[in-house]
């Protein structure tokens, strides 16, 4: 949700129209109605003011929420925003949004619901490569292509490029090196994001999965090897955090975009 003054900057350029300028007022006006910027549903506090702080409101995790819990929460902050992330959505879950908002969008790989009031194309000329090692990584590396492109992010994704058969990396370096930012999803050791960084310019997010055998350890083992990679320019997130490989990637595509204007 953009404040008044973003929003009467626009309308003095031209760039939103008096119809468009009417249903952010509308936002605002609802916004300033919970008191602190907080929707107390009872089971749940929603933090309205988010967007207005850090650039993109408040993201439902699904996990251990029921289906009329999810659906309230979207619901209301679909009220309040022009975009809505919910991540770890099972197919159930998504079909009590989707009756009553059919406009939403469910990936069933991300296990992401998403909605926009107003989809926009990519901001600015860059993109995120989001990069993957295995095929079962698809989930994880989905998960963060999706919250990076609700963020405004152009994004290509890059699938099964994995050590193993490291010559499929080699026929798509190009396209990664090209990108502003790079996430890379691996499981297993997770060599793929330390060979990333020893060839790339860019930021490399790594997120390591819990795709293994036994001594993979859940996880466990990837993430150790993740952060004691020698490559430099690797930053790692939490195991099968997809979402925070792609909202960390989306803010830097944002912060560049902005120093491109």
């Amino acid at each position: 949700m953009m404040d008044l003054d973003k929003l009467l900057k626009l309308v003095h350029t031209g760039d939103l129209n008096p119809e468009e300028a009417k249903s952010h007022l509308a936002d605002l006006v609802k916004a300033k109605e919970a008191p602190g910027g907080v929707a107390d549903m009872g089971f749940a506090q929603l933090d309205l003011d988010r967007e207005r702080r850090i650039g993109f409101p408040e993201v439902v995790f699904g996990e251990g929420k029921t289906a009329e819990q999810l659906r309230a929460i979207f619901l209301k902050l679909k009220e309040h925003a022009d975009r809505v992330l919910a991540t770890r959505i099972t197919p159930e879950k998504a079909e009590a949004v989707l009756a009553e908002l059919p406009s939403a969008k469910y990936n069933a790989t991300a296990r992401t619901l998403t909605w926009q009031k107003n989809p926009q194309p990519p901001a600015g000329s860059g993109y995120v490569a989001v990069v993957c090692a295995g095929t079962s990584d698809l989930p994880v590396a989905e998960e963060a292509a999706v919250t990076a492109e609700m963020m405004g992010c152009r994004v290509e994704r890059v699938a099964d490029v994995g050590v193993a058969g490291i010559h499929r990396l080699f026929g798509r370096l190009e396209l990664i090196r090209g990108a502003d930012v790079i996430v890379v999803a691996a499981g297993m050791e997770g060599a793929l994001a330390s060979v990333l960084g020893g060839l790339v310019s860019k930021p490399v997010i790594a997120v390591p999965t819990s795709i293994g055998y036994g001594a993979n350890l859940g996880g466990i083992t990837t993430l150790l090897a993740m952060l004691n990679s020698c490559a430099p320019g690797v930053t790692v997130v939490n195991i099968d955090n997809g979402f925070g490989a792609g909202y960390s990637a989306g803010v830097i595509y944002q912060n560049l975009q902005k120093k491109a204007k």
